[in-house]
């Protein structure tokens, strides 16, 4: 099964899955007002009529917490000179932060803007304190996601955020594939590419800290509830750890592909000041 929030004739968004013979509608115009609605419903319970979609837009428009980690994969860890952790590290995003997975990234000229393929946690109960097989279960979903980052913003200070919360500079989806399908530790692909041409290519079995981990660690310190987002890492092949240094120019193609789930395809536009 597919889950999405989608676009349909008559121009407005409804949340919709895909069993196997097409899109059908769920009763709310976006899956996060889904799984705000419907908590621990079945979706098979809630599918309605046929839906055509005209295209796929952000499924998870206003998530509570979007909570990230970074330095989750060796082989990225070891390329910025780091030793392999001993715990989660951890910064935050705003739901508006995010943006669709076909929408231009529109970002200020002069910036060195960097790309991070990654694999998206959808949380879909709950949690406050949870163990590992509790917060297994409290996984909703996978989507992919593409953790854009503003480099010279983020070096600024030790602290990351400024180079990782731009206005809809992280793009999402194209879909959520339902836990129950897909299985992270079995490993999944994940691909990054600019303009054609591969720059990242990793593999979920080689997380630090895998998905059922860090929801369990997250929701130690927060409450995380349903439609929340966690974003598991990205593996090596950034473009700042590149020699020379490479960065996305404007009108630069970037694609961010999981197997299993889907493509991301996005444009840089730089703007003026």
């Amino acid at each position: 099964m597919r889950l999405a929030t989608v676009t349909g004739p008559d121009g407005r968004t409804t949340a919709a899955a895909d069993p196997g013979d097409g899109w059908r509608r769920l009763p709310a115009p976006h899956l996060s007002a889904y799984l705000d609605e419907f908590p621990g419903r079945a979706v098979t319970d809630l599918i309605g009529e046929p839906v055509r979609p005209t295209r796929t837009v952000l499924p998870l428009p206003s998530p509570r917490k979007v909570i990230c980690c970074g330095l989750n994969y060796a082989d990225h860890i070891l390329e910025t000179g780091r030793e392999l952790p001993t715990h989660p590290t951890l910064f935050a995003k705003y739901a508006d932060t995010l943006t669709g997975p076909t929408e231009d990234i529109g970002l200020p000229s002069g910036l060195t803007v960097d790309w991070e393929a990654e694999l998206a946690v959808v949380v879909g109960a709950e949690i406050r304190g949870g163990g590992r097989a509790e917060a297994q279960a409290a996984i909703w979903g996978y989507t992919v996601a593409n953790d854009v980052s503003v480099r010279d913003w983020q070096k600024r200070t030790l602290q990351w955020f400024q180079g990782k919360a731009w206005d809809r500079s992280t793009p999402i989806g194209p879909v959520v594939v339902p836990a129950d399908e897909i299985d992270p530790a079995a490993g999944l692909e994940v691909v990054c590419r600019v303009d054609g041409v591969e720059r990242q290519r990793g593999n979920t079995k080689s997380l630090v800290f895998d998905a059922a981990g860090l929801v369990a660690y997250v929701s130690t310190f927060t409450r995380l509830r349903p439609g929340d987002l966690i974003l598991t890492g990205t593996p090596g092949g950034v473009g700042m750890a590149m020699t020379p240094p490479a960065f996305l120019s404007d009108g630069a193609v970037l694609e961010t592909e999981i197997t299993g789930i889907g493509v991301l395809r996005n444009r840089i536009v730089f703007t003026e000041k």
